[in-house]
């Protein structure tokens, strides 16, 4: 049964990271005027283009769960500095705060959720333990 709950996790995790990339892809022109606002000026679309492959290609691997640690490192790089730059809550207006407070406290309890699985790696239904347990003739 933890087999499931492993694999039925992974996707949930992963979710949000392909989420993310399809929203920052179809959004981009908002997403460079957030990141003009936030005086993020210097190479927009690399930086924009390297966080959406970086997401994706850590979501995938963590759905197939093959390297899930790499996975896990690559989509940090990406969404812990995101979350402390986009989300700095102490920063906004007192109206504004509460909101912002509870999408930055999702987004450290998601990055909980990836040190759990660089931790722990992926279980029975995984690329690496399929390959692991093959015997190749």
């Amino acid at each position: 049964m933890k087999h499931y709950i492993d694999l039925i996790g992974r996707f949930f995790l992963a979710a949000i990271f392909i989420l993310e990339a399809i929203d920052t892809l179809s959004h981009m022109e908002e997403t460079k005027a957030i990141l003009s606002e936030l005086a993020i000026t210097w190479n927009q679309d690399f930086f924009l283009h390297v966080g959406i492959v970086a997401l994706l290609t850590g979501a995938i691997l963590i759905i197939i769960g093959y390297r899930t640690g790499f996975a896990t490192i690559l989509i940090c790089l990406y969404w812990i500095p995101a979350t402390f730059i986009v989300y700095d809550f102490w920063e906004f207006p007192p109206e504004e705060r509460r909101m912002v407070r509870m999408i930055f406290t999702k987004n450290i309890a998601i990055i909980g959720g990836l040190f759990i699985l660089w931790i722990n790696g992926s279980q029975r239904f995984s690329v690496r333990k399929i390959l692991a347990t093959t015997k190749v003739r």
